[in-house]
């Protein structure tokens, strides 16, 4: 079968733009395969994968794997990458892996939205990385390896104490923020009319900030090019 790499107990089948595990590759390969490479393709299923009792490593980076994502029970599993996939849902992928791979001790989300850190956002910062594994280890208490950081002892204690108010929930944006115009989205307190740097025409109108202040002279609205 092209793209098929068969050595030994390990099976790869990379680079192939499959959408979902071949039937055939299950019913050749499953019976024997230790570990398991499907990274590079449009995996949005794991149907198939039931094939494969007896895995003890899966590879699933760069596929489009979401918070949908269900795994068969792999009582052998030791090894599970995600890498770069479109996974949000940290709390539930955890859950489950609780669930169907008791075995597992190296665990790596690296590019999900689930993984806070700056390969998904500029925004996140070590903190919030930090804050996650103590997350992760809260969970899956025998992972021996995260992302590409060996597990240390401190982190395992932390997550003991303090694990379980990691979860960092993220605010759900409103009806009335989505609907909101490029222009509220970016408040400035100028008129459309002023806003252009030539425009220097004296301009009348309201503020959101209005000034109690003992000695105001009024709700008076300064622009800077005044100053």
């Amino acid at each position: 079968m092209a793209g098929l790499v068969v050595s030994g107990t390990q099976v790869s089948y990379i680079g192939q733009d499959c959408r979902e595990i071949p039937e055939h590759l299950g019913r050749d390969c499953g019976h024997f395969a230790k570990r398991l490479d499907l990274s590079f393709n449009l995996l949005r299923s794991l149907e198939g994968l039931s094939a494969f009792r007896s895995l003890e490593e899966l590879i699933l980076d760069n596929n489009l794997l979401g918070d949908d994502l269900v795994l068969p029970g792999l009582p052998q599993l030791h090894t599970l990458t995600l890498n770069k996939n479109q996974i949000s849902d940290l709390e539930c992928l955890l859950d489950h892996l609780a669930e169907v791979t008791p075995a597992l001790e190296y665990l790596s989300l690296l590019g999900n939205v689930a993984c806070p850190n700056e390969l998904v956002s500029l925004e996140k910062d070590e903190e919030d990385y930090k804050r996650y594994r103590c997350f992760v280890l809260y969970k899956l208490p025998n992972l021996k390896f995260l992302d590409a950081r060996k597990v240390t002892r401190q982190e395992r204690e932390e997550a003991l104490v303090r694990g379980a108010f990691m979860k960092v929930v993220k605010p759900k944006a409103s009806s009335e923020d989505v609907a909101a115009s490029p222009e509220r989205c970016h408040y400035t307190p100028l008129p459309s009319a002023s806003r252009e740097l030539t425009s220097h025409r004296g301009i009348l109108g309201k503020t959101r900030y209005v000034y109690y202040g003992k000695n105001s002279e009024g709700n008076r609205f300064i622009r800077d090019d005044q100053l």
